[in-house]
């Protein structure tokens, strides 16, 4: 059977991919949505503090023991504000995926709080200690769009079953009214209503990633956590999925996680990022911070392989940063700072002492002893009297470590400046 075609008569003139490459066509087709922006106000329905998913390592044999971890996560903290994104990007297997499952507790993590709620009086609830039967109310708020619009849909059930499954389990509306429902968000995302009755591989790519997207609108949430929502779609249909993901969180006020490995796309939906390697979060800022003034070395090579448009235009080509190595395993991380073995401008102190996810401006942190613009990497760590030790990392009797240091979710009123070295404020 034909697949029904994505476009729409407001979908903008098609884009052809041998005109346009595809950091230039996204940006042609991402022209009628302008980006997100930040509210600093903005309560946060949801704190995560210190979260960890070690992964247990089995022996093979009759008597299978425990003889490793698989650190897939380890310490992550973040918020996100109510009706605000935040964007989660990094290389694949740096954790990014597991830490969508787990705060909509697909996975049940090692350790760490994920605390839900409080943003409108009420008491904030930590997810990552309920039972499976506690949960259950909770996921109406939270949901998920994932990865795969072709696997994750049944094939053997009629988008009418999948969007109004939800909807049977929580009893949120009577029987005899789930199919208006259904029809309703069918509609919302920009699919005809009375396609219903249809299969999953009766629509395109495209149309599958929106019937997931209104499964996961089905229960109202407040939380919406995007785990690469549009990395299986060709450009010009990530266009038209983002866009619609804007135009739902502004119109119900929802919050997104939003998980990708494209930089492009981030920048435009996410008006703060947070950059993850290896299972820990090394920079996080406010989208013009990070994207103009990266200050980790990871996150610097990270952008420099992104194409740019305005740059190629003028003429010339921003240098690219090439890493030496692979990733190590997340069974056996580095000592200190997991980044070290690739990092081009590690010390003694980088295999001694982890660097602490240190705020160094109004709204940006980073987690390394060198922290610094492009080509500006101080000389010396400007980390070790914070952490208690010398410019090689062994304790330092003279210096006592900071106290406030901690891996604390969010941004305090105070910070610690790099020019001088000590702390400022607003």
């Amino acid at each position: 059977m034909s697949q029904t075609s994505d476009r729409s008569p407001e979908a903008g003139p098609a884009v052809s991919p041998a005109e346009l490459d595809s950091a230039e066509a996204l940006q042609h087709v991402l022209e009628p949505h302008a980006p997100s922006r930040l509210d600093p106000t903005a309560p946060p329905v949801l704190e995560v503090e210190d979260l960890k998913m070690w992964f247990p390592v089995k022996s093979s044999g009759l008597v299978r023991r425990t003889i490793g971890h698989v650190q897939a996560v380890d310490g992550v903290s973040f918020q996100v504000p109510r009706g605000g994104s935040l964007g989660l990007v990094g290389e694949s297997g740096c954790g990014k995926s597991t830490t969508g499952r787990l705060i909509t507790r697909l996975y049940e993590p090692t350790g760490g709080a994920m605390r839900f709620g409080g943003h409108d009086g009420s008491e904030a609830v930590d997810l990552a200690t309920l039972s499976n039967r506690g949960m259950k109310p909770y996921r109406r708020d939270v949901q998920m769009i994932f990865q795969d619009p072709y696997t994750s849909l049944n094939p053997r059930h009629t988008v009418g079953a999948i969007v109004g499954a939800p909807l049977l389990v929580h009893g949120v509306v009577p029987k005899d009214k789930v199919l208006d429902r259904v029809q309703e968000l069918l509609e919302v995302v920009g699919l005809n209503p009375e396609h219903y009755n249809r299969y999953p591989s009766e629509f395109s790519g495209g149309q599958r990633q929106r019937i997931g997207i209104a499964r996961a609108l089905t229960l109202n949430p407040k939380l919406l956590v995007a785990d690469e929502p549009v990395s299986a779609l060709d450009v010009s249909i990530q266009a038209q999925v983002i866009n619609l993901l804007q135009d739902l969180q502004k119109e119900f006020d929802i919050a997104f996680l939003f998980i990708a490995h494209d930089l492009a796309v981030v920048r435009h939906f996410c008006p703060e990022v947070a950059v993850m390697y290896l299972g820990k979060i090394v920079e996080i800022a406010d989208r013009e911070t990070l994207y103009s003034r990266p200050h980790h070395p990871y996150t610097q090579a990270l952008l420099s392989a992104v194409p740019d448009i305005k740059q190629a235009a003028v003429g010339g080509r921003r240098e690219r940063i090439r890493l030496e190595g692979d990733v190590p395993s997340p069974i056996n991380p580095p000592s200190g700072c997991r980044f070290r073995t690739r990092c081009p401008m590690a010390q003694e102190i980088c295999a001694k002492v982890e660097p602490p996810l240190l705020q160094i401006g109004q709204r940006h942190k980073v987690a390394c002893h060198f922290p610094g613009e492009l080509g500006k990497h101080p000389d010396k760590p400007v980390t070790a009297r914070l952490l208690g030790v010398d410019d090689q990392g062994s304790p330092d009797p003279g210096a006592g470590p900071a106290t406030d240091l901690g891996n604390k979710p969010g941004y305090d009123s105070t910070w610690f400046d790099l020019e001088r070295r000590t702390m400022a404020g607003a």
